[in-house]
């Protein structure tokens, strides 16, 4: 601090400005302009409409009502399986446990079209629950219950991840010790197990309360008219320019009660009492249930998850290869597997456009947002003013912003610019999709990019400068190559997120460019072609694989630097 600027750090400090003023800040001091002003006079008409309006009060009650039950639904899968694979030894856990890691590579849009295909009238699970049960409507699958059991097997992902590092962190000796003082296997659960897991259970539920809050696709793919969330309404609302200001009002809404609730648990978190076991002495041995009939229940309920988690992927990856025609009357037979749906994805152009679309929207946002994220990084790492801690708050600022309340907001900021020369139309869309993919990328990338910065020793850079480098020098040979392998990590997981959007296309996405969230969710309507609904399943098994790759690469231990 207090070192001198020069131009090149006035030139970047004003850039961080302006974009943060330009598509953070602005944008939304647009949106509550928007809401609360008419014709120049502060109005709460906004407030009126939607409070007259049944559809937008109940779409706010399903919302709670969705966040409320996925705390309890997730959790208790999501502890059930880690517990499953991790604490209790549980014959075949190995397998078990890569059928419950299929959440991490497909969510989203993706996840929810294929389970309403596996689930929905013309699914599998449908036909054969109809042998059963000849009077079974063929639109079960639809309305609360339906999205609720899409978002808990598809929330499970965070639990796989986190809650399996929590727990191997547990103190072996610990629980030695409370099994020789007498504590039975329960008591030792509760009282030595739990705590530990409090910390990250608390992170987790946050998220999970966040993610059904926020729903997007499973309510508009399997909710029915009945359960409809926020954002769905958003999206109603903001197709129409009339009802702008009601869907910027429902997405403020929601990012105040965002804001509230992090708030709130971050609180509740920092005023718990958690047992540390950070300095694990002795690696974590599988339990044994020594009861034999729980020990049964335990390997039946571990059996029945993992035919939940692995019959859709499997499902899925077998229409993939199934003629269309067939996925329809659900008569899958050796005799109906074909290439021919890869072939059309290949071969037609408007079959492989929207994968096209979304890779060249993805990349171009995901290289353009890390290097964003090194910069305000860097300026916040080196601070040679006392004000620039401040660009740390604007890196962090859309964390509290729902997706759609920044594309409503860019909406309202760009107006949605529609003259009569089209090719501007496009440009215009084009600019405000990869914009708000940046901006909603922002935080993630921030926080990755700065935790390796500050572990990046400052003598490597006092030795470089010593022998005559310039910073931009310093930067480009010393301190880039050591956070490469981060940065591509980095790069790789907004990819991987980035390429079925649908939260924030079915807002600024061009009809001549569509998007791959938006086509899989178009051939998952009724009115779609059979070739279209089979389309699906190839989107969905090759993002699969990309999914797959990118999680071997980021979580692939690095090797050790030679000398």
């Amino acid at each position: 601090m207090g070192k001198k600027l020069n131009w090149k750090d006035i030139v970047i400090r004003l850039g961080l400005i302006w974009f943060v003023f330009t598509f953070i800040v602005y944008p939304n001091i647009s949106v509550i302009t928007n809401v609360f002003f008419k014709n120049g006079e502060f109005s709460f008409s906004a407030f009126e409409r939607i409070l007259k309006s049944d559809r937008a009060i109940q779409s706010i009650m399903n919302s709670f009502k969705l966040a409320f039950s996925l705390i309890f639904t997730v959790n208790i899968v999501g502890i059930l399986i880690t517990l499953f694979t991790e604490y209790f030894d549980i014959k075949g856990s190995k397998i078990l446990k890569l059928g419950y890691m299929t959440s991490l590579v497909y969510g989203g849009v993706v996840l929810a079209t294929g389970y309403k295909f596996v689930y929905g009238p013309y699914g599998l699970i449908t036909k054969f629950l109809q042998n059963f049960n000849s009077d079974l409507n063929p639109n079960w699958f639809i309305g609360y219950g339906a999205v609720l059991f899409i978002m808990t097997f598809a929330g499970t992902a965070n639990h796989t991840l986190f809650l399996t590092n929590a727990i191997r962190s547990v103190d072996y000796h610990t629980i030695e010790a409370a099994r020789n003082m007498g504590a039975k296997p329960f008591e030792v659960f509760r009282k030595i197990v739990l705590p530990t897991l409090k910390p990250t259970l608390f992170a987790l539920t946050i998220m999970v309360f966040l993610s059904g809050l926020s729903a997007v696709a499973a309510p508009m793919i399997v909710g029915g008219e009945e359960f409809q969330t926020i954002n769905p309404m958003v999206i109603t609302f903001a197709k129409m320019p009339t009802s702008r200001d009601l869907a910027a009002l429902l997405a403020m809404f929601l990012g105040v009660a965002t804001t509230i609730l992090l708030v709130v648990m971050n609180k509740i978190e920092k005023g718990g009492n958690y047992i540390s076991v950070s300095k694990t002495k002795a690696p974590l041995k599988k339990q044994k249930i020594q009861s034999p009939i729980w020990n049964i229940i335990a390997h039946i309920v571990a059996y029945l998850l993992f035919l939940v988690f692995v019959i859709p992927i499997t499902l899925i990856i077998i229409y993939s290869f199934t003629d269309p025609v067939a996925i329809q009357t659900g008569s899958i037979s050796i005799e109906n597997l074909t290439f021919a749906n890869y072939e059309l994805f290949f071969s037609n152009s408007s079959a492989f456009q929207p994968f096209l679309v979304s890779f060249g929207y993805s990349l171009i946002a995901s290289v353009t947002v890390t290097i964003l994220a090194v910069i305000f990084a860097r300026v916040v790492r080196k601070r040679k003013t006392k004000f620039d801690f401040l660009f740390e708050y604007g890196a962090l600022l859309p964390w509290l912003l729902p997706s759609t309340l920044l594309a409503v907001s860019l909406l309202f900021t760009f107006n949605e610019p529609q003259p009569l020369i089209l090719n501007y139309v496009l440009v215009g869309t084009i600019f405000m999709l990869l914009i708000a993919y940046i901006i909603v990328k922002i935080p993630f990338s921030y926080r990755m990019v700065r935790a390796v910065l500050f572990s990046v020793d400052d003598e490597m850079e006092e030795a470089a400068r010593s022998m005559g480098a310039t910073p931009f020098y310093t930067m480009v040979k010393v301190i880039i190559p050591f956070i490469l392998p981060v940065v591509l990590s980095i790069i790789a997981l907004n990819l991987n997120a980035l390429l079925t959007d649908y939260d924030l296309s079915v807002f600024l996405y061009h009809p001549l460019l569509q998007p791959l969230g938006i086509a899989i969710k178009s051939a998952g309507d009724e009115t779609a072609t059979t070739n279209s609904q089979a389309l699906v399943f190839v989107y969905t098994v090759i993002l699969m694989i990309i999914s797959s790759a990118v999680l071997s690469i980021t979580q692939r231990k690095p090797k050790s630097r030679s000398k």
